[in-house]
C-alpha cells in the first residue's frame, strides 16, 4: 500500500460531485475551528452546540444528524448498550484527553457525515490511533475497487486491526455498521428532527432500504448477510473505528463508488485534502 498524498480538491469532478465535496469541506472546517476553540471543562453538549452554531452561521438548515461530541473514554465507545448512549452528555474535557467530532449537515440538497478524531494536549496513545487509520483508508479503498461483497471488506478491516493490536469499535454503532450510503434531498431552509436526525435524510436512507431488499443490497455496510453484496455505485459515508483501552479514534469521509470499468474511476475518496490525510502526509514528509 502506498501512502495517501492529498491531490488537488475538486479536480474532474462533474456539479453534483463538487456540491457533496463543498459540504464535507464544511462540515470539516468546522470541526477544526470547534476543536481549535475546546477548553478544559467544556462538555461534550457545549462541543455539539458549538457545531451547531458555526454551521447554521454559515448557512446549514437541515441535517442528516445533528452533531455529536465525545470525551475521554466516550471515544471509545466504553460501556454503550443502547443508542441514547450516543447522544452529548455533561461529560467534561481534561487535559490529554482524546475527543471526537462528528456531523452531517445537509447543504443545498448535499449530505456529508464526517468524523474528527483530536486530543486536548499530547497523548501518544491517541496519535498512535490516529496513524494506524491511514491503512485502513487504503485497504478499504484498494478492495472497493476489487468488488469485493462489503461484508468480506468489513470482515478484513476488523482483522486489520485485531492485527494492529485494537477493538473494532464501529461494531458499536447500530446493525455495527462501518458506512452507510448518502444522497441528495430537498433543499429546504428548514426540516424537522427525529431523535436528532433529519426526517427527509432518514426518508431518503429507508427508501433504499426498501428497495435495495427487493433487488439484494442494502444501504448500510455491516457484518451482517444483508451486506454479502458487492459495493453499490454511490455515495458512501465510511467511518472505520479504532478503540485501545478507553481511547478511541475514527475518521469519516465520503467514498464514491461507480460502476466504472476503470480501476481507479470504480471508487475513489471525493476528497485527500482532510485533515487525517494531510496529517499522514506530513508524517512522511
Amino acid at each position: 500500500m502506498t501512502s495517501a498524498v492529498p491531490r488537488t480538491a475538486g479536480v474532474g469532478l462533474d456539479a453534483e460531485l463538487r456540491g457533496f465535496r463543498e459540504v464535507q469541506s464544511l462540515a470539516y472546517a468546522c470541526a477544526e475551528a470547534v476543536a481549535a476553540q475546546l477548553k478544559p471543562g467544556v462538555t461534550e453538549r457545549e462541543a455539539a452546540r458549538m457545531q451547531r452554531d458555526w454551521l447554521r452561521e454559515r448557512g446549514v438548515r437541515d441535517w442528516f444528524h445533528l452533531p455529536f461530541a465525545w470525551f475521554g473514554d466516550r471515544t471509545a465507545f466504553a460501556g454503550f448498550r443502547i443508542p441514547l448512549q450516543f447522544f452529548p452528555t455533561n461529560r467534561k474535557l481534561e487535559p490529554g484527553m482524546p475527543f471526537i467530532l462528528d456531523m452531517a449537515p445537509v447543504y443545498k440538497g448535499c449530505t456529508a457525515d464526517i468524523g474528527y478524531s483530536g486530543c486536548l494536549g499530547l497523548n501518544p496513545v491517541h496519535d498512535k490511533l490516529l496513524a494506524d487509520l491511514e491503512v485502513h483508508r487504503e485497504l478499504i479503498l484498494q478492495e472497493v475497487r476489487e468488488r469485493r461483497p462489503l461484508r468480506r471488506i468489513y470482515e478484513n478491516v476488523e482483522s486489520l486491526m485485531i492485527r494492529q493490536g485494537y477493538a473494532n469499535r464501529h461494531r458499536a454503532y447500530p446493525f455495527g455498521v462501518i458506512a452507510h450510503k448518502v444522497d441528495r434531498v430537498k433543499d429546504r431552509r428548514w426540516s424537522p428532527q427525529v431523535f436528532g436526525f433529519g426526517t427527509q435524510a432518514l426518508k431518503g436512507l429507508a427508501s433504499d432500504a426498501l428497495r435495495g431488499h427487493r433487488e439484494g443490497w442494502s444501504p448500510l455496510w455491516s457484518p451482517y448477510k444483508f451486506s454479502d453484496h458487492p459495493p453499490r455505485p454511490g455515495l458512501w459515508a465510511v467511518e472505520p473505528h479504532l478503540g485501545f483501552r478507553g481511547t478511541g479514534a475514527k475518521f469519516e469521509e465520503i467514498l464514491v463508488v461507480t460502476d466504472s470499468r476503470d480501476p481507479e474511476q470504480s471508487a475513489f475518496w471525493l476528497d485527500d485534502d482532510l485533515p487525517h490525510v494531510r496529517r499522514w502526509a506530513e508524517e512522511i514528509s
